[in-house]
């Protein structure tokens, strides 16, 4: 999935998509041990998604944070 639509995505929907891409990792893993992958590029495609999703969850997890320390700072002075 491209970068700037996954930047689109609420928090959750990227966590339900970490879940797709981590199954879909775990068949691919399953069938190259059975012989059953034809392109095993997509093993490293899916991986990289993988990373791809997990480094956007975290990008908004610490703007959250910076955001909540700012409002809580605002409101202590």
């Amino acid at each position: 999935m491209e970068t700037k639509k996954l930047r689109g995505m609420k928090y959750a929907d990227l966590v339900q998509e970490l879940e797709d891409a981590k199954e879909e990792l775990f068949n691919l893993r399953f069938q190259l041990a059975t012989n059953q992958l034809d392109n095993t590029a997509e093993i490293g495609a899916v991986k990289k998604n993988v990373a791809r999703i997990a480094t956007i969850m975290r990008e908004q997890e610490i703007a959250a944070w910076k955001a909540a320390t700012s409002a809580k700072e605002t409101a202590d002075e």
